[in-house]
Parts: structure tokens; sequence; C-alpha cells
């Protein structure tokens, strides 16, 4: 199959299924299991957890969301890589922008994130991505190694994130959720993140009874 004719039933079925899950009530969660995880970093008040997908055209249209949500609320982003079966390079990409967190910058790390998804349309396989990233490097006067994961550790730690999505039981991507200590609100549509925001800042600030939501038009 195609890497145009996947993109293009990918996103169909992306519409279908927010269809489907806008059309719960107010108050209806996704069924996710175990929910333990769902809590905001050591000394936050809130902070947005998202898994996403380096391949995935609805993670690339969320990311820019996201990440003024986070500068402008000043609260953390907790991201994790979920990996989508079928996609052929994603996570090589998410190996390599793990090699860039741990190894280099974590700044430079989104950087690289935020130019993959930029460059999807023009990233159809595994060596297109090593054309990308060899510029990504060269432009940012770093020298990509001849071997990123020599010892599987990079490609361990995003299995490990891959382990939890399945743990919450996630079925897409991006998953986006907005948590406090008190409880957590689930964003369907990256438009509501701020209005979702602004709840859980309220969440934090009223009597402690846990709620969960799901924000969504």
């Amino acid at each position: 199959m195609s890497r145009v004719l996947f993109a293009a039933l990918f996103v169909s079925v992306s519409v279908v299924s927010a269809t489907a899950q806008t059309s719960l009530p107010p108050n209806q969660v996704t069924r996710f299991r175990d929910t333990s995880m769902l809590v905001p970093p050591a000394g936050a008040k809130v902070a947005i957890l998202e898994w996403e997908d380096l391949e995935c055209p609805a993670c690339a249209h969320a990311f820019p969301f996201v990440h003024m949500a986070i500068d402008h609320y000043k609260i953390p982003l907790v991201r994790r890589d979920f990996l989508i079966p079928g996609h052929i390079w994603s996570k090589d990409a998410a190996t390599i922008a793990r090699y860039l967190q741990d190894k280099v910058s974590p700044d430079l790390a989104t950087e690289y994130r935020r130019e993959v998804f930029a460059s999807q349309f023009k990233i159809a396989s595994k060596d297109d991505l090593n054309r990308f990233t060899q510029e990504f490097f060269t432009k940012n006067g770093k020298q990509l190694p001849f071997v990123v994961d020599p010892t599987g550790q990079l490609a361990k730690e995003v299995a490990a994130d891959d382990d939890l999505g399945l743990k919450l039981g996630l079925s897409e991507t991006p998953t986006i959720i907005v948590v406090t200590p008190k409880g957590w609100i689930q964003v369907k549509d990256v438009s509501d993140l701020y209005e979702a925001i602004d709840q859980a800042e309220a969440m934090v600030a009223s009597a402690p009874v846990v709620h969960h939501t799901v924000a969504h038009k």
C-alpha cells in the first residue's frame, strides 16, 4: 500500500473515530484502564500528558496547540511516544528524538519533533527520514552518530512509553489529557485545550473532589 493511500485511510478512520467520540454524553470518559498514571509531575498543580506518534497527521496538527498552551499557562508537558502499527518510520524518528533529548538537548529534541511533523508530507520512507535527519543535524551544527542507539537503551525508552499507553488502554494518537492531583480531563478536540486547562485550574482551587470528564465539541 502506498504511503499516500495509507495516510488517506488513516485520516478517514480518524475522522470517523472523532465523530463517534464527540457523540458521547459530556461526562462520559474514554474507557481507560489503569488511570493511576494520570497525575502531574511532582510539584506541579496542572500538567498536560500527551501520547503521540511522529508519523500521525493528527499529532502534527495538535503539536502547535499543545506547545502554545504550555507556554501560555507555564505548565509542564509530559510527552510520551505511542507507536501506531503500520507506520513505517515513526519508531526510528522517536528513537532519534530520544537521542537528542537524552544526549544533546531537550529543546533540540522538541525542535526535531516540530520539524518532523511539519515535514511529514515529504517523509515517505526510512530513507527519507534518514536524509531529513542528516539535514537537521547539519543545520543545527551537530554530528549524527553512525549508530544512534548502539545499546538499544533509547528504543527501550520509547517502548516503555508505548507500554504505558497500552496499560492505560490507548487506541489512538494523539491522546491529550490535562491532569491535576485531584482529577483529569481528556481533550478530544485540541481547540478545547485552553478551556480544559481553565477547568483543571478551577478543579485545583475547588474543594477536594475527583472529577473525570472529556473536553470536546
